[in-house]
């Protein structure tokens, strides 16, 4: 049927039939919660699916974790009937951010749950195979489309050049080269070599590249807002995006940025017409869905930091005016909104033409056509339980988990340390004896062992508010009673340190009293311990450099790579057994 009525045909066919407000309900696309976290919206206020898609919506972003795949794929298909009996029958898009990792931020992923758990894209740039890459995301696309999730809010693309800026895990690290060989891997992964009933479509994120914010503060707040460009490098941040875009990346999200000091207009990306339709359009030719970053227009002052609107450089306007300032940009859906009313009325007073609606609704039916939404947008239930979280599928993911693990320090003197000898003593406080019983005896002193085991996390900075808590800002520094902790044990007895990364660490205070440093992206415990007790062996490396201390970042240029000076571990290191 694809060959002789193309997506782009049935699209135009569809869109002659479609009202006004059928036409606008395509241009949201907004969240829908799951399980306990979606009867907890409602509780608040927040309307239910189905009253939404009776409002004409029918793009959804899932929240909340997928426990139980059959039950998901019930819910799932629940929602399309329902949909389908509506007088429109426009079958349902769900979308989400990442679920296949360890990190836990409700505003920018999910937890693994019911599906394959494998280390942050970080830890795959670590490996750095692009098979690799297209490997998990073909995973990923078959998950996905088990439980009938057709548009993956990823990868994301930002480079990290400002090692503090909290969204780093999620990236491929610091290298626009390596970010763009991993990037078409993701895309095919997730897409084939086009998008058809099959695909999971790509939203590429976040353009023109997230990565250089002022201090490293996050733009979803309004003391973040400000992006900069000190070593006039926007064109390194864009590599990626060309890359993934010349690969067929179906979607693309600009981020909520306001960049500063540059011929760009100075707000933020989703409302920029020089960024979203002179670059991303005209320059680069892309020609696809352009969805904005979450919540630009609609004010929950209710929700404190999670409901600003982040209309940043345009606050001062009312939501009319922010809508038609983002349709003026050349976007063609607002994410995290369900404020159709809003744009159908700026159409029929004359603000926003029918015709310029259709150009965006064009686009969108164009995609719900090519992933077969149209033609069968059902799952099968017991393939649902049957394909999530396979046998394989979680080995693959363990075993990627064990290979991106960095080692940066194997000894002194020649001497090393690791692999660990079975059957020894271990002091490990932040595992569970029951893993360390798999190799070893777990103690309890440092006194009563042979070697110890300390698991740490990069540092971070607190921020007060309920959704600031989940970004790790500011210092990369431990501090002072954490490495008195490290050095104290680690002068009674040999002491390995793993420290989690979900951003760089100034790990310069270890440096001289470890035995061994070794670093990771998210794994198991289970899964740590067999790569230090030899069980497969760490083949990761750096993805970014690691910076000598704080001053060091702050007097580097937030858009330029490598530009710390003198990083105590560099871009690529990593050790060998």
């Amino acid at each position: 049927m694809s060959d002789i009525h193309p997506p782009e045909r049935r699209a135009d066919e569809l869109l002659a039939r479609l009202a006004l407000p059928e036409k606008v309900g395509l241009m949201f696309h907004t969240m829908a919660g799951i399980g306990e976290l979606g009867a907890m919206m409602e509780k608040f206020g927040a309307p239910t699916v189905k009253k939404l898609i009776d409002k004409g919506i029918s793009h959804f972003n899932l929240l909340g974790p997928v426990l139980d795949a059959r039950e998901h794929a019930q819910w799932y298909n629940d929602i399309q009937r329902f949909a389908l009996e509506r007088p429109s029958a426009m079958p349902v898009t769900f979308s989400t951010d990442p679920r296949h990792h360890f990190a836990d931020n409700p505003a920018a992923q999910a937890m693994a749950g019911a599906f394959s758990q494998w280390p942050e894209p970080l830890g795959l740039a670590a490996i750095g195979s692009v098979e690799r890459v297209q490997e998990f995301a073909d995973i990923v696309r078959q998950e996905y489309l088990a439980v009938g999730i057709r548009v993956a809010l990823h990868p994301q693309l930002d480079l990290a050049t400002e090692p503090r800026w909290s969204r780093i895990n999620a990236t491929f690290g610091e290298d626009a080269e390596l970010t763009s060989r991993l990037g078409v891997g993701y895309v095919r992964g997730l897409q084939g070599t086009r998008i058809d009933a099959g695909s999971v479509a790509a939203m590429v994120k976040h353009f023109p590249g997230g990565g250089p914010q002022l201090e490293g503060k996050d733009p979803h707040f309004p003391w973040g807002r400000e992006q900069v460009y000190p070593g006039h490098n926007r064109d390194y941040h864009l590599l990626p995006f060309r890359a993934a875009i010349a690969a067929g990346a179906a979607e693309v999200m600009p981020y909520y940025g306001m960049p500063i000091g540059t011929d760009w207009e100075e707000v933020g990306f989703g409302f920029n017409r020089s960024v979203v339709t002179t670059l991303l359009r005209q320059e680069l030719g892309f020609d696809g869905v352009v969805c904005t970053d979450w919540g630009l227009i609609t004010e929950h002052p209710e929700l404190g930091d999670l409901g600003v609107a982040r209309a940043w450089g345009v606050e001062e306007l009312s939501r009319e005016d922010r809508v038609l300032r983002v349709v003026d940009a050349g976007a063609d859906q607002f994410g995290g909104e369900d404020c159709a009313e809003v744009l159908l009325e700026l159409v029929r007073s004359g603000r926003i033409t029918e015709a310029r609606i259709d150009e965006s609704a064009r686009r969108l039916l164009r995609v719900k056509f090519a992933l077969g939404l149209f033609d069968n947008p059902f799952v099968d239930e017991e393939r649902a339980a049957a394909v999530v979280g396979r046998d394989d599928f979680a080995a693959a993911g363990r075993q990627a988990q064990k290979d991106s693990v960095t080692l940066l320090v194997n000894g002194t003197g020649g001497t090393a340390v690791l692999p660990l000898r079975r059957g020894l003593r271990l002091y490990a406080p932040e595992v569970s004896d029951a893993a360390v019983a798999l190799f070893g005896t777990p103690v309890e002193e440092p006194a009563h062992a042979d070697i110890a085991l300390l698991r740490l996390k990069a540092p971070f900075e607190p921020a007060d508010g309920m959704l600031a808590q989940f970004f790790h800002h500011g210092s990369l520094e431990f501090d002072e009673a954490e490495i008195a902790r490290v050095r104290e044990i680690s002068a009674l007895i040999p002491t390995v340190v793993d420290v989690y990364l979900d951003r760089p660490a100034v790990l310069t205070p270890l440096l001289g009293s470890v035995a061994a440093l070794v670093v990771d992206y998210g794994i198991t415990e289970t899964a740590l311990l067999e790569v230090l007790f030899g069980v497969g062996e760490p083949r990761g490396a750096l993805p970014f450099d690691l910076p000598v201390s704080d001053a060091a970042v702050a007097a580097s240029r937030t858009d330029v790579a490598f530009d710390t000076e003198a990083p105590v571990f560099g871009f690529g290191h990593g050790l060998r057994y």
